[in-house]
C-alpha cells in the first residue's frame, strides 16, 4: 500500500470498525464468507483483513476444524480483529503485504478478501500472490466496490468534503471506489493464471437509524481524518455534521442507503 491509505492507526480502526462495519460491510462480509465456505476448505487465508468484520463471518461458516489465517498491513486494524475472538478458536493473525506473501506455495484452500484490492498499488502482483500461494483447485474470492454512481453515499461524501475545501480537497474518498470495471480485472486474474472467473454484480439497500454513526466513521474512521486534519481550520466534526444532513436529505430518516459492489472468484489449476 501506499503511506497515504496504509495509515490506519490511532482511534481510526474503531471508528471504522463502530461507523461504517454495520452499515457498509458486514452484509457483503456474511456474503463472502457464506461463499467462501460453500466446499469446506480447510486451510483459509484472509487479506486486508481490517478490524475482523469478515473474519468473524468466517469463523462462524467454516467447519469447526478449519485453519483460518487473517492478515492486513496495519497492525493497529488487527488489534481490533483479535478482540472479537476467544483463545481456541483456530484464527491467526499476522501483520503481512498482500503483495508479499509470507507463506509457502499452494498452501491454502481458499484466498479471502474484501473491499482490499483498490489499496493495493500493484494489483497485478497481488493477484499473482493469491494464486502462488492456492492449491490446484484453490479459490480466490474477492470484491470490490462499484462505482460512485451505484454508491451515492460515497459521491455525496466527497461533495461535502469539497465544500469545505474548495482548493485542496482530500481525496481519500476516492480511493475505495477506483475499481469499478470488470474487464481490467478480469484480464489481471487471467494474466495471474487463473481460470473459471466469475464476477457478480451485488445491490444491497441498508437501512441505519444511526446516521450520525455512519457519518462519524466515514470522518473519522480513515486516513480521510489525517487529510482533514493536514488542512487546518475546519473542525472534522463541522463536515460530520454536514454528512448527515447531507444523508437525511437524500435519503431520509431513517436513511435507506443504495449500495452495490462487485464480486470476483477465480480458480487455479
Amino acid at each position: 500500500m501506499t503511506a497515504e491509505t496504509a495509515r490506519f492507526v490511532g482511534d481510526i480502526p474503531l471508528h471504522y470498525d463502530r461507523g461504517l462495519g454495520p452499515v457498509i460491510f458486514e452484509d457483503y462480509a456474511a456474503d463472502i464468507a457464506w461463499r467462501a465456505a460453500l466446499r469446506g476448505p480447510r486451510e483459509v487465508l484472509e487479506i486486508a483483513a481490517g478490524t475482523g468484520i469478515v473474519t468473524r463471518k468466517l469463523r462462524d461458516a467454516l467447519p469447526a476444524d478449519a485453519r483460518l489465517i487473517a492478515t492486513d498491513l496495519n497492525a493497529p486494524m488487527l488489534e481490533v480483529a483479535q478482540a472479537k475472538f476467544r483463545p481456541g478458536e483456530g484464527v491467526t493473525f499476522d501483520v503481512a503485504d498482500a503483495l508479499v506473501l509470507p507463506f509457502a506455495d499452494s498452501a491454502f484452500d481458499a484466498v479471502v478478501c474484501q473491499f482490499g484490492l483498490m489499496f493495493f498499488p500493484d494489483k497485478d502482483a497481488a493477484h499473482r500472490e493469491a494464486r502462488r500461494v492456492l492449491k490446484a483447485g484453490g479459490r480466490y474470492l474477492f470484491s470490490v466496490w462499484d462505482s460512485p454512481r451505484h454508491n451515492p453515499f460515497s459521491r455525496l461524501g466527497l461533495e461535502v468534503v469539497e465544500k469545505f475545501f474548495p482548493d485542496n480537497p482530500p481525496q481519500f474518498l476516492k480511493t475505495p471506489f477506483s475499481c469499478p470495471e470488470i474487464d481490467p480485472i478480469k484480464e489481471s486474474l487471467i494474466g495471474a493464471g487463473f481460470t473459471r472467473i466469475v464476477a457478480s454484480v451485488l445491490p444491497r439497500m441498508h437501512e441505519t437509524g444511526d446516521v450520525t454513526a455512519f457519518a462519524n466513521g466515514l470522518v473519522f474512521g480513515s486516513p480521510l481524518i489525517d487529510q482533514i486534519r493536514a488542512r487546518g481550520d475546519v473542525a472534522p466534526e463541522a463536515i460530520v455534521d454536514a454528512l448527515v444532513e447531507r444523508f437525511e436529505q437524500e435519503f431520509g430518516a431513517p436513511t435507506r442507503m443504495p449500495m452495490q459492489a462487485i464480486f470476483f472468484e477465480a480458480e487455479r489449476e
